[in-house]
């Protein structure tokens, strides 16, 4: 940062700390200094503004930033209050903030009822039904918006509540009558149920596939081995960046591949093998193997298969020696996997109910 940046950066710090100007000025001056690369805490200690409050004006200040078409009275209004109505505005459309905005002013609406209108504002947005009466002005589907919510209510004082909030925004005539008929009519409407999410919880470190990129099929080089790029998995669900197109094979997180440096995955043929496989349960033959080998572990162990090659052209191959060899290492083997014996893969995508 050069010294005339850092005579700004002292000068917006000592203003914000002053509390100079209006709450757009504070904004802007958050905002000014987070570009600098101050975090949200650093600018707290300097400027007591709170890191929540702090993301409130910058928001806020850009949504009085795009209401540049809205009346002067309006734009006059929010210039040295309403920070905190302004953020309630965020999830609006262009359109409907600009909407909001005017009738905030119009009816010198507080926060919660703000919170309330946009609320009202987002359920309806994607209706478009007047058939009882209302029409699309702002006014009209908020006032839509209670008249569902008083239809669907039991409670005579909660529905009663219902309906004067629609009659304090609704416009249109058509539109006070539907909520003069919830007077009379005490029909109850009942709501849609809203479905359960989808939850469900990888209770188990198995549970959880862990990403192994293969290099190919047996027989292959030790170059084309050793030029398939390393993977690294971050967050809680292991997100894992490819940096190249390849072929990955998921298999559960065993403790074996979690404890692996660089593990790499290759296809063998089983009569390429060192020593015979023992016969599957089922009887039925198997042609190939997924072996999974550490790079990270190039070196002799007496209890290990090592995957090795005399150079880099040189076709790797699989062995085992009871004294340190004198060829080039490539790795250990991790454990050697038979392809699933699934007889009817349909039958995995179908629910099973089990009784006690």
């Amino acid at each position: 940062m050069s010294q005339e940046q850092e005579n700004l950066t002292t000068e917006v710090i000592q203003r914000l700390r002053r509390k100079e100007g209006t709450w757009q000025d504070w904004g802007a001056g958050c905002q000014q200094l987070q570009k600098q690369g101050l975090s949200p805490q650093a600018i707290f200690e300097a400027t007591g503004i709170e890191p929540i409050h702090q993301n409130q004006l910058i928001i806020a200040l850009q949504v009085s930033q795009s209401l540049r078409e809205a009346p002067e009275s309006v734009r006059a209004y929010f210039q040295t209050r309403g920070s905190d109505l302004l953020y309630e505005l965020r999830v609006l459309s262009a359109s409907d903030r600009l909407a909001a905005a005017t009738l905030i002013v119009e009816k010198q609406l507080d926060v919660t009822a703000v919170h309330e209108v946009c609320r009202a504002l987002k359920a309806v947005s994607y209706q478009k039904d007047d058939s009882e009466g209302f029409g699309d002005s702002i006014g009209d589907r908020i006032g839509r918006y209670y008249w569902q919510l008083a239809r669907q209510q039991r409670d005579l004082a909660q529905r009663s509540r219902l309906i004067a909030q629609g009659f304090r925004f609704v416009e249109s005539a058509t539109g006070r009558q539907a909520l003069e008929k919830l007077l009379t009519d005490f029909t109850v409407v009942p709501a849609a149920s809203q479905p359960r999410l989808p939850l469900y919880r990888l209770d188990a470190a198995e549970d959880l596939p862990y990403l192994v990129p293969v290099a190919g099929i047996a027989p292959l080089t030790a170059a084309a081995f050793n030029q398939v790029p390393q993977l690294s998995s971050t967050g809680a669900f292991q997100f894992v960046s490819v940096p190249q197109p390849m072929t990955l094979v998921a298999l559960p997180s065993w403790q074996v591949l979690l404890n692996a440096v660089d593990p790499v995955a290759v296809l063998w043929p089983v009569a390429d093998l060192p020593t015979e496989l023992p016969p599957t349960p089922e009887g039925l033959p198997i042609e190939q193997v997924l072996l999974i080998v550490d790079r990270g572990l190039p070196e002799w162990d007496r209890d290990r298969y090592l995957l090795i090659a005399p150079a880099a052209s040189d076709t790797v191959q699989l062995a085992w020696f009871p004294e340190p060899p004198t060829v080039s290492i490539l790795g250990q083997l991790l454990l050697v996997l038979r392809p699933p014996q699934v007889l009817d893969e349909s039958i995995n995508k179908e629910l099973w109910f089990f009784e006690e």
